[in-house]
């Protein structure tokens, strides 16, 4: 089982303002590998508060997703803050989430979302609206298994592990 964080960065979602509707959604996505919620916090987008809240979760849990904060307003900083926590980037992830994002709207190209790796926690970070959330998981959500098992420090080898497990790698988008 995949213990996941999940945390909302919304100012409004934070006063209760407005309802989150994002977390829900990865909670909901994230059962078909297997994976729990063990956290589940909302924040302003204070780039201070994100880092913190980042920064404790790491090593707690195996995957953080973090909804909303990643576009281009200037109250947007969860990827400023991501980038301050992770060692290592892994750019393929968010590249995935807006190839897809493009399918549909050309403003995918304006996602400053970031992933990557502190430790032995992924972090990803995904757009604010249950709708773009849902979009972007689906592409990468089968691939999160591996992934977790990679940055835990399996030593199996892909291909031979695929093999062995009688399954075939292909990109699959869960709906």
């Amino acid at each position: 089982m995949i213990k996941v964080a999940i945390l909302t960065l919304s100012d409004k979602g934070a006063k209760g303002e407005r309802k989150d509707m994002s977390g829900p959604t990865l909670e909901r996505m994230i059962k078909k590998i297997d994976a729990k919620v063990v956290s589940y916090d909302i924040l302003p987008d204070e780039k201070k508060l994100i880092k913190k809240k980042l920064l404790s979760l790491c090593n707690k849990v195996e995957l953080i997703l973090t909804t909303g904060g990643t576009g281009l307003s200037p109250r947007d900083v969860t990827p400023d803050a991501t980038r301050e926590v992770i060692k290592r980037e892994i750019p393929g992830i968010t590249e995935a989430m807006r190839y897809r994002g493009l399918k549909k709207t050309p403003f995918a190209m304006l996602s400053r979302a970031v992933a990557g790796v502190r430790g032995k926690t992924l972090i990803i970070n995904l757009p604010g609206s249950p709708a773009a959330v849902k979009e972007n998981l689906s592409v990468i959500l089968n691939c999160l298994p591996h992934a977790i098992e990679k940055i835990q420090g399996s030593q199996k080898e892909c291909a031979r592990h695929l093999k062995a497990e009688g399954r075939k790698m292909k990109m699959e988008y869960i709906k």
